[in-house]
């Protein structure tokens, strides 16, 4: 009986962990990896550490963590008080459904499945693009069609077998030799590009729907249920280690192809250099048709999340189509300045969601709320003077002294010394 239970759990293990990694692997995140093999030249493999750290093990860690503090939906305001939970919260969706990563993915759609094919007349085609990418979004997400889990179901493994029939080729026939990195920096460089995926902010999004999902409820243990997390997390860990690992590599074969060219240029020109014109083609139909299953995702929650926070006095279409006028606007000017405008954003909102995410895994040993408000507070604040110190402004001391300053990881000692003068108030109050 044991062992049956022992088979059952391993698999439904194998069954989340795939579902894990359907909701972590995105269609517009794949742009991200090849620059940073290229970027990294034959140290890619440290960079792809920096990004698999801050993707795919910060956000399969986050989803674990928010169970096992007892769900996802109230595990900010437990730890933080309604106004911070509320704050962080509010921070995630603006950052992951509002104003970065849903425009994104209709920009990440144009350049990979559009612009191939317009030339030089690529540019006076985004705005209408994006209206029209949009408006479909907008018919879906009302609807609620059971067209969107009808496609993603579909072809999100379409996109996987793609991508991984891409790197097999690529490792057999090399685009050609890895050169000497391009940066000084590159552990940092994956760090940033982790944090573009903005995998992490989704974490609570996706810890309930993993909790409410038939599989886990059918362990009534709670022993059972974090044993399962635990196993499926390490397999989604895998999974994406694979795939982005794979595209890391083929960016660093890939310099004979440019250096100068953007994220979503690169990778359209090593699909092309591997596959050649049907790979271009199948990428296109196939980037096309899970960004929008995406971005109705994305869209969705957000509607959601402000109809709870506005108690319902907005309606939840009303609010879809803010989000997806917002949407249209931001996507306008276009992928590149996107990722530029996130950049120093992300380095201010990422430092306090990982700071408690790691909290919260030892959360059975700090029971003092204001250790995490301390440590999260202290993160916040390093990395606005981080970003305001990478951009050359003035300030007081200089910062590159802090530990862990050359890997892009310098708030994290603004984040022990801000949750250990939390501990000290706790004591006192």
């Amino acid at each position: 009986m044991k062992a049956h239970g022992n088979i059952s759990l391993a698999k439904d293990s194998v069954i989340v962990g795939f579902a894990l990694f359907a909701m972590f692997f995105g269609a517009g995140n794949l742009i991200f990896p090849p620059t940073l093999g290229q970027e990294s030249g034959d140290l890619w493999a440290w960079g792809f550490v920096g990004f698999l750290l801050v993707d795919a093990v910060l956000s399969c860690l986050g989803v674990f963590v928010m169970n096992a503090v007892g769900g996802p939906r109230d595990a900010f305001d437990k730890v933080l008080g309604k106004v911070g939970g509320t704050i962080l919260g509010t921070a995630a969706i603006l950052c992951l459904c509002v104003v970065f990563a849903m425009p994104r993915t209709a920009a990440t759609t144009f350049e990979l499945s559009v612009a191939p094919y317009l030339g030089n007349a690529a540019s006076a085609w985004l705005v209408p693009f994006s209206i029209v990418f949009f408006a479909i979004v907008y018919l879906l997400a009302c609807r609620k069609s059971r067209v969107v889990d009808i496609i993603g179901k579909f072809f999100t493994p379409t996109l996987v077998l793609g991508i991984l029939v891409l790197i097999v080729v690529g490792i057999v026939h090399p685009i050609g030799p890895i050169e000497a990195p391009l940066t000084s920096t590159v552990f940092q460089e994956g760090v940033r590009a982790g944090y573009q995926t903005m995998d992490v902010l989704g974490a609570a999004a996706f810890s309930i729907i993993i909790l409410d999902s038939a599989v886990v409820k059918s362990h009534s243990k709670e022993r059972d249920r974090l044993s399962l997390l635990a196993r499926a997390s390490v397999c989604a860990v895998v999974m994406l280690a694979i795939v982005y690992g794979g595209l890391t590599y083929l960016g660093a074969t890939s310099l004979t192809l440019g250096s100068n060219m953007s994220q979503a240029d690169l990778l359209v020109a090593v699909v092309n250099a591997l596959l050649g014109d049907t790979g271009m083609v199948l990428l296109s139909v196939v980037v096309l048709l899970a960004c929008v299953t995406t971005a109705v995702a994305l869209v969705s929650s957000a509607a959601d999340f402000f109809c709870v926070l506005f108690k319902r006095r907005v309606s939840y279409n009303v609010l879809l189509l803010i989000d997806c006028i917002i949407g249209v606007l931001i996507c306008d000017i276009g992928l590149d300045n996107i990722i530029q405008l996130a950049d120093p954003v992300l380095g201010i909102v990422y430092p306090p969601f990982i700071a408690v995410v790691v909290l919260l895994l030892f959360h059975k040993h700090i029971a003092c709320r204001h250790v995490y408000q301390g440590a999260a507070i202290g993160a916040f604040l390093a990395g606005v003077a981080l970003e305001l110190y990478g951009t050359g402004a003035p300030v007081v001391v200089p910062l590159d002294w802090l530990p862990l300053y050359s890997m892009g990881l310098g708030w994290i000692a603004f984040a022990i010394v801000g949750g250990a003068i939390g501990w000290v108030m706790g004591k006192r109050a």
